[in-house]
């Protein structure tokens, strides 16, 4: 690989302006199409296989017409203190309310509060639902700017006027700080090379490629169903390699010449041999967020495709656009070692012996006290993974919002006029089909519902035209993330087998509470198997890079000490409220479900990154003949300073995105910067030459069978040195 890779380098070096030309043409491809595609909404949530999906498939078969995927708002009113609702004057606005709400095209139906019975027992809080032909994110500026002006009017009233559901559900944005993240990157590269025009390509080919895979994405948003949030995710992730892959190569570049290269042999060089940990680094991150699709929930697998779509491109603009721009900077472009005129970067005398770097000092500290730095890390993460323990999941809804928002102090309303249950109410489907009694059978399911524990209300059982399958709702008398509402289904469902054997009716529970629970409980049984899918297929691309057993297994139980570490900072921070403020939680509540598989895909492939780079430096020392402690050493000294260069601008990119408005994008932001600072700081620059130095040459250790049977993918660029002895040797018997 690392002779092909050199070759590629080489092309794209000489051949700078084709190849930047069709970089630019793909660029301005993908922008076209995204320019006249119609904007990306919420991606459809569906959970195949599970009992509410199954359910809301059969209430849109059943109940034809009803919209039951289109929009919804709570216009909750609250009397001022000492009047009700049932006043005249009060009734009379919330009337004309409903009469305004009701005009509109894209308005299916409006509940009048007096006629529904949605008026609370003390008087003083009522609602109006307002059903939607279109989904949220489908629904015109006009018709939510109509249903705030008409808020505001009963508001002018004398009333306490709240609109919840998701009627006004806006795109998230990720605001400023994401611009503050690749500012930081900025000046890292700056530091890192001492000049501009080095720090500069790492930026432009980064940028390159996410516009490149978000522009697409974007242009395919509309046909494949791809929701607002999969663009973010792959922007996030797309900028964070796309930057550490440039990176790497310049860096390698730069060695290169150090050591008297030309400038095309050293880019040929510099592809040859970082390039080739980019590939296998981008092939683990790519494993990692196709495997995502194990979970089999749509929204998922769409997002992981897309962000790995991004990486995928990533690694290629890596590999050939980064030499090309090479060619173009010249000698802008700098050998290792040669300071720039930057501020601060003046040159060092030449009769001064060099110092060693930071990366060699603290590797050959970690060398000599393997031990103490070994238990230091591990206890560490230790202790940061405990609030894990504690971890609870759900998805986000209303009451997961800003106090600040209209959704939250409606939902909070809610809660105080009909209790805490009535914001996540239950839907239980009772198909009759197979029943001899339909009606019989609907009467059961309601009186047995009625006598589970935690039951607030019961509806009356609602049939369709046929008279085969009808609803009933059942409010809860706990908060819908609550674990007495969870119970509450599982009993319901419990139920239905009871009911099924008595009538021959089937009873199914849906709803947004349902959908959460299976949600929570599919995500949960997937964790395992997606675990052991990609761990196991980068374990078995790990031994092909390293031909060892140790170092693919050590890389792995460290990747689980990070990862369990920063769940343990996002339950601390996202669900127990430590340092809320400062990252800008301003509602605390359960974990996002998809969290912990989300954080395992993206992490491990990050990680592997991380320990591709550091390590191979450590393998190529090893195998050009240096012990294994020196060999450590030697992978420090020329890797350390970029990995942790790097890993801050990696976090940066992350950490950029908690200022996002969705509280997804937030908590996936602040989870992945966590997880870089563990991984990289802790596993990969403590835990990782710790245990190295441990196992000396078994670190290295292959059995014989399997070596021979493993492709030689000549990470370390063998292949190249013995190219270079080859053409040494010829030269020799020329002069001979």
């Amino acid at each position: 690989m690392a002779t092909f890779l050199c070759k590629l380098g080489r092309l794209s070096f000489r051949r700078r302006h084709l190849v930047a030309l069709i970089w630019v043409a793909l660029l301005a491809l993908a922008g076209a199409g995204a320019a006249g595609a119609p904007a990306a909404g919420n991606s459809s949530f569906s959970i195949p296989g599970t009992e509410a999906q199954k359910a809301f498939d059969l209430l849109e078969q059943r109940f034809p017409g009803t919209t039951a995927d289109g929009a919804t708002a709570r216009v909750v009113f609250k009397a001022p203190d000492g009047e009700k609702m049932t006043d005249p004057g009060n009734k009379a606005t919330v009337q004309d309310t409903v009469k305004e709400l009701a005009d509109g095209s894209e308005v299916a139906r409006v509940t009048d509060p007096y006629q529904a019975k949605a008026v609370s027992k003390d008087g003083t809080i009522a609602y109006a639902q307002v059903s939607y032909k279109v989904s949220g994110m489908e629904l015109d500026d006009a018709a939510k700017d109509a249903l705030r002006d008409t808020a505001r009017d009963a508001r002018e009233a004398g009333l306490t006027v709240e609109i919840g559901g998701d009627a006004l559900q806006a795109v998230p944005h990720t605001g400023s700080s994401e611009i503050i993240g690749i500012a930081v990157a900025a000046v890292v590269l700056v530091i890192t090379f001492g000049s501009l025009v080095a720090a500069g390509l790492p930026l432009l080919t980064a940028l390159v490629g996410v516009g490149i895979g978000v522009s697409t994405i974007t242009a395919l948003a509309s046909a494949l169903d791809l929701g607002s949030t999969t663009s973010i995710l792959a922007t996030m992730i797309g900028l964070a390699v796309g930057i550490d892959y440039a990176l790497f190569i310049v860096s390698r570049y730069r060695a290169e010449l150090a050591e008297g290269r030309e400038r095309e042999e050293a880019a040929g060089r510099a592809v040859g041999t970082a390039g080739s940990a980019v590939v296998f680094a981008g092939l683990t991150v790519v494993i990692a967020l196709v495997g995502l699709s194990v979970v089999n929930i749509p929204m998922l697998t769409k997002m992981g495709i897309a962000a790995a779509g991004t990486v995928a491109i990533a690694v290629l603009i890596a590999l050939t656009m980064i030499p090309a721009l090479l060619g173009y900077a010249g000698r802008k472009v700098r050998p290792a070692g040669q300071k720039g005129k930057l501020p601060g970067r003046s040159r060092t005398r030449q009769d001064t012996p060099a110092r060693p770097n930071l990366g060699t000092r603290w590797a050959s500290f970690v060398v000599r006290r393997p031990v103490a730095v070994l238990l230091l890390g591990v206890i560490g993460l230790g202790a940061a993974a405990v609030p894990a323990a504690s971890l609870e999941l759900g998805l986000p809804d209303d009451g997961s919002q800003p106090v600040s928002t209209t959704q939250r102090r409606a939902y909070d309303l809610l809660s105080e006029g009909f209790g805490p249950g009535f914001n996540g109410p239950l839907v239980v489907v009772v198909d009759a089909r197979g029943s001899d009694d339909p009606k019989a059978a609907f009467t059961r399911a309601g009186d047995e519902i009625k006598g589970l524990k935690d039951v607030v209300t019961v509806t009356p059982a609602q049939p369709n035209q046929a008279g085969d399958t009808a609803t009933i709702t059942v409010v809860p008398g706990s908060p819908p993330s609550s674990v007495a509402t969870e119970d509450l289904v599982h009993g319901i469902r419990d139920a239905g087998s009871g009911i099924k054997a008595g009538t021959g009716a089937d009873v199914l529970v849906t709803g947004s509470t349902a959908m959460n629970i299976d949600v929570s409980e599919k995500l949960n049984d997937a964790l395992v198997p997606y675990l052991v899918l990609v761990v196991g297929l980068a374990f078995l691309l790990l031994i092909v890079v390293f031909r060892s057993i140790l170092v693919p297994l050590k890389a792995a139980l460290g990747f689980l000490l990070s990862v369990t570490a920063a769940l343990g900072a996002v339950v601390a921070v996202f669900q127990w409220g430590w340092l809320s403020d400062l990252v800008g939680v301003e509602q605390t509540g359960p974990v996002m479900s998809m969290m912990p598989i989300f954080m395992v895909g993206v992490v491990f492939g990050l990680a592997m990154d991380y320990e591709v780079f550091l390590v191979t430096r450590m393998r190529e020392a090893y195998v050009h003949g240096e012990k294994p402690a020196q060999a450590v050493v030697t992978g420090f000294r020329h890797g350390a300073r970029v990995v942790t260069a790097a890993a801050v601008i990696m976090m940066a990119v992350f950490a950029g995105f908690i200022g996002s408005s969705d509280s997804m994008v937030k908590m996936i932001g602040f989870g992945l910067a966590i997880a870089v600072l563990f991984d990289a700081f802790v596993v990969r620059m403590a835990v990782v030459p710790a245990v190295l130095a441990l196992l000396g040459r078994k670190a290295w250790w292959l059995p014989g069978w399997l070596d021979r049977a493993l492709p030689n993918v000549d990470v370390e660029g063998e292949g190249l040195r013995a190219a270079d002895d080859g053409d040494d040797t010829d030269r020799e018997l020329v002069r001979a």
